[in-house]
């Protein structure tokens, strides 16, 4: 078995960049694969903010996309896009379509205006993450789309913890499924097996976590904002699939979300998962790629929280650990 980086660059042809703003409170992270890969998309939360997912659906006529990209920013980070284009078009890479190529740059954006409402991801900021791009090891946590997440808002950003951008793979029968999450939810982060929260919704004084679905049960009023949050990523394999179980592939690690993050696709979650596959690896039975997308998301979900690194009134999970 090949040596992993347990990321989603253990995935042979895709390479990760992040570009973090000078603030470090927002950011964007690109996925590369400018040979063209085949790539499905499946939106969950109810206040998306998204590009060129129509593209994705399974009926409609392109069939590979160039990059993926991951932003902050809110509808504002859409712009990233650009720059990735750019990059590619600079290289040679796109669709052709008559006398020109068109690179094809889907993208999904977070919410996190709550720290720098005024500093957002554009074009130069998706450019940059392109030239930082590396087919190896990568950055993780507080970087890139992960910069300004946060997560544990169900009754209000104040009382929120750090989210981030992680990233974990998974390999069985000689496919390798991987993923790159953004975690950045209303609902509070928890292990699987335990049920223990680490990453959510602390209480008033700021003294101890709780669990925002019983809080919540007893009585005790939420307020989240419209579209104040958001999960978005990219669930990656070497497996040959079409548009179809590209699509499929991302349903199934929005399955890793739910183990996670409690609650997960709410009205004020955009969550959105892309699914790339590169093929290199030959057909592979669609029920074990799908139980390794759930596991490698929900294994990335913590990574994230695990690996992030708090600002003032946003502690981390280490940080909270630690006291």
């Amino acid at each position: 078995m090949p040596e992993t980086l347990d990321a989603l660059t253990d995935v042979a042809g895709l390479a990760v960049g992040h570009h973090t703003l000078a603030d470090a409170r927002s950011g964007c992270s690109v996925v590369l694969c400018p040979q063209g890969v085949v790539a499905g998309v499946d939106v969950r939360g109810a206040a998306p903010g998204t590009r060129e997912t129509d593209l994705l659906r399974p009926e409609n006529s392109v069939g590979q996309v160039h990059a993926l990209l991951l932003s902050g920013g809110s509808a504002f980070g859409l712009d990233a896009a650009g720059g990735v284009m750019r990059w590619l078009d600079e290289r040679g890479h796109g669709l052709a379509v008559g006398p020109a190529r068109v690179p094809i740059v889907p993208a999904a954006v977070l919410f996190d205006l709550w720290l720098a409402p005024r500093e957002r991801p554009g074009a130069n900021a998706g450019y940059a993450a392109c030239e930082a791009a590396s087919s190896g090891a990568f950055a993780r946590g507080s970087v890139g789309a992960g910069a300004g997440a946060s997560v544990g808002k169900l009754f209000g950003a104040g009382q929120a913890m750090k989210g981030g951008i992680g990233t974990a793979s998974r390999r069985a029968a000689g496919f390798t499924v991987s993923a790159l999450v953004a975690v950045n939810a209303v609902g509070d982060v928890v292990e699987p097996d335990s049920g223990r929260i680490l990453a959510g919704a602390r209480s008033a004084d700021g003294s101890r976590l709780r669990d925002s679905i019983a809080s919540f049960l007893a009585g005790e009023t939420g307020t989240p904002v419209l579209g104040g949050a958001t999960t978005i990523g990219v669930v990656a394999t070497d497996a040959r699939l079409d548009k179809a179980g590209c699509q499929r592939l991302a349903t199934a690690g929005h399955d890793g979300l739910a183990r996670c993050i409690r609650p997960v696709h709410t009205a004020s979650d955009g969550d959105t998962l892309f699914a790339l596959a590169t093929g290199r690896a030959g057909p592979a039975p669609a029920t074990l790629l799908h139980v390794l997308a759930a596991e490698a998301v929900a294994a990335a979900v913590l990574d994230a929280v695990l690996s992030a690194t708090g600002l003032p009134g946003l502690p981390s999970a280490r940080e909270w650990a630690a006291t």
